[in-house]
């Protein structure tokens, strides 16, 4: 007598399955819109499109994630190990953009901050490489300089009692710190010229290209030092510029009370 032996066939969750894979999926495409955009061989919209693509499919991989975590657990099917490395990717790729867009939903609109919205460092060989798609690099006057003082109420000049040329030379070492790219330094020359260096920042992560300029102005007691930072492309900073004046002026202030 012939014994049919019985297979109980396990199934393996499709929803499981394919947030795993666009979870997947969403890593390589965020990588690459960062990659593209630092190396020059992509533009700026494109890159943001392409980096919203990564951050859409790994927003929906989370959700099927977490439908596929609560299928599998009632159904009893196979992937629930997969269902939660989706939502853990997703997570993974989504923390750090959505706690920047939650911060900067809370910001006026601004790309430009200046410490002196009166008489904001100009920019001049930065103006003349700028790219003709950038943003204006002229200062959005009054109404831009009233919604920064209620934003970012700590964006001060700083008053040194340093000469110009100290204060020139420790600027200057505080931005090759930063390997911020200069594209051109003018020391200060007494009371008659005011000490400029021009230079431009990166973002660590995408590559976001952001326009500097400081100012090293004589002052009866010493110097003061102005920062502007203005961010090439897009409608809104995020305070990204904000935050790299204070760091920049934290840095500064520190630098001095050590001497």
């Amino acid at each position: 007598m012939i014994r049919r032996r019985l297979y109980t066939e396990e199934r393996i969750s499709p929803l499981a399955r394919w947030s795993f894979r666009l979870a997947l999926f969403s890593l390589p495409v965020v990588a690459l819109a960062a990659l593209l955009y630092r190396t020059g061989f992509m533009e700026f919209v494109p890159a943001i499109t392409t980096l919203g693509t990564g951050l859409a499919l790994a927003l929906l991989a989370g959700m099927l994630g977490m439908a596929a975590f609560f299928i599998t657990w009632e159904t009893g099917w196979l992937g629930i190990g997969r269902a939660m490395a989706a939502v853990a990717i997703a997570v993974l790729v989504l923390a750090g953009p959505a706690a920047v867009l939650a911060r900067g939903m809370m910001l006026p609109r601004l790309t430009d901050i200046s410490t002196d919205g009166t008489d904001p460092p100009t920019f001049r060989a930065l103006a003349l490489a700028h790219p003709r798609e950038a943003n204006d690099l002229t200062y959005g006057g009054g109404d831009a300089a009233a919604a920064q003082r209620l934003a970012y109420p700590g964006i001060k000049p700083v008053d040194l009692s340093a000469t110009p040329e100290e204060a020139y030379n420790t600027v200057l070492a505080l931005v090759q710190k930063r390997r911020w790219r200069i594209l051109d330094q003018t020391p200060p020359r007494g009371s008659r010229r005011d000490g400029q260096i021009e230079a431009v920042a990166v973002s660590p992560v995408m590559g976001f290209r952001s326009d500097v300029v400081i100012r090293i102005r004589p002052t009866v007691k010493g110097a003061r030092v102005d920062v502007r930072s203005a961010a090439r492309y897009g409608i809104h900073d995020l305070g990204t510029n904000a935050e790299r004046i204070e760091a920049l002026m934290a840095d500064l202030a520190a630098e001095r009370r050590r001497r």
